[in-house]
C-alpha cells in the first residue's frame, strides 16, 4: 500500500542554469579601412568588406530583439563610410529606439555636413588621441596616410571637440597608453578638450593583428608595451581628471562584445581574435556562445553608464 502522503517526500531538482547574458552594449566592426597606419592597432585593415547595409540592418534588429541597449561602431575609420554609418545610425534611433549610438573614430574625416544630416542619431563621439606631442604622435603613426603637417591631428581633434559639443552629442577622448607616452603630461589638453569621459587604454598585444609578421599581423607593437607600474605611474599624473576612465590589459580582456565585419562575434581567449558564427546564420544567442564574453568583467569595468546625449546648440528645444 501507498501512503497518499509519500510523493510529497520527493521534490523535483534541477540543475542550477547560468543566468542568460543580455547583450546590453555592442562594438561592431563594419569595416577594417583607415586612413592612419598607427603602429599599435589590434584592428587592422585585413580586408575591405562591408556588409550589404539592408543586410546589415537585419543584424541589428537581431541584436536589438535580444536586448542590445547601445551600439558602438568602430574601425578602421568609420567614416571612411560616412553615408553607411549614418544610415545605420539613423536605423538604430529611428527604427530600434535604441538608448544609445556612438562611434569610435580618428577624427580626421567628420564633417559638419555629416553632423547636418545625422547628428541627430549619435549620442557619443570617441576621438582617438594618445598624444598631444606631434611627435609622439608621428612616431606612432597617428596621422593620415595622405599626408599633411604633425600637427594636424591635434588640430583635427580639437575642431572635432567643438563640433560635438555644437551639436549636442557628447565626447569621449580615448588615449592608448605606450612606451612613447606613458611620460607624458596631458592634464591641460584634457582640461581643455573637457570630455565627459577619457578612456585611457594600456597598450594591447593581440596575435593576428599586432604581434609581428610570425602571427601574420600587419602591425608589430612589442616595442611599444609598457609595465603596469609605467601604466599606474600615467594614470596617478593624471588622477584630478574626474573624466578618467583607466583600461589595463586585464580590464579590456573578454569585457567588451565586439562584432566584425561579417557579425560574428570575436573571441579574445586565446590571445588573438577568432571570430564565431556570425548572428546572420545562427541567430544572437547561438552566436555568443563563441565570444568568449565575461559579462561580469563587463559590469566591473563600468560598460554601463550614462551614455545619452546633451541638449545641442544648435537646436531650439
Amino acid at each position: 500500500m501507498i501512503l497518499p502522503w509519500l510523493p510529497s517526500l520527493f521534490v523535483s531538482y534541477e540543475e542550477p542554469t547560468e543566468p542568460k547574458v543580455v547583450p546590453v552594449s555592442v562594438n561592431w566592426f563594419p569595416n577594417r579601412r583607415c586612413n592612419y597606419e598607427c603602429t599599435f592597432c589590434f584592428h587592422t585593415s585585413k580586408n575591405t568588406f562591408i556588409l550589404p547595409l539592408e543586410k546589415a540592418k537585419v543584424g541589428l534588429k537581431l541584436m536589438a530583439d535580444a536586448g542590445m541597449r547601445k551600439l558602438n561602431i568602430s574601425g578602421g575609420e568609420p567614416y571612411l563610410n560616412a553615408g553607411y554609418i549614418g544610415e545605420v545610425f539613423r536605423y538604430c534611433k529611428e527604427e530600434l529606439k535604441l538608448e544609445s549610438t556612438s562611434v569610435v573614430c580618428n577624427g580626421s574625416k567628420v564633417t559638419e555636413k555629416w553632423m547636418e544630416e545625422y547628428g541627430n542619431y549619435l549620442d557619443v563621439m570617441a576621438i582617438s588621441c594618445d598624444s598631444f606631442d606631434p611627435e609622439t604622435n608621428a612616431i606612432q603613426g597617428r596621422r593620415d596616410k595622405a599626408g599633411g603637417t604633425r600637427s594636424d591631428h591635434i588640430t583635427r581633434v580639437k575642431d572635432v571637440v567643438d563640433l560635438c559639443k555644437r551639436y549636442g552629442i557628447r565626447v569621449k577622448i580615448n588615449s592608448v597608453v605606450t612606451i612613447n607616452n606613458w611620460e607624458e603630461d596631458m592634464n591641460d589638453a584634457i582640461s581643455d578638450l573637457d570630455p565627459f569621459r577619457w578612456k585611457v587604454f594600456q597598450v594591447l598585444l593581440l596575435d593576428g593583428e599586432n604581434t609581428g609578421s610570425e602571427t601574420e599581423s600587419l602591425r608589430d607593437a612589442r616595442s611599444l608595451v609598457i609595465t603596469t607600474e609605467q601604466f599606474q605611474a600615467f594614470l596617478e599624473r593624471h588622477k584630478a581628471q574626474s573624466c578618467l576612465v583607466p583600461e589595463d590589459n586585464d580590464a579590456m580582456k573578454d569585457s567588451y562584445l565586439s562584432l566584425d565585419e561579417e557579425m560574428r562575434f570575436l573571441n579574445c581567449q586565446g590571445g588573438g581574435k577568432t571570430p564565431g558564427r556570425s548572428i546572420l546564420d545562427v541567430g544572437v544567442e547561438e552566436a555568443m556562445k563563441d565570444s568568449g564574453f565575461n559579462n561580469r568583467a563587463f559590469m566591473d569595468r563600468g560598460g554601463i553608464y550614462d551614455w545619452g546625449r546633451q541638449p545641442s546648440e544648435k537646436m531650439d528645444w
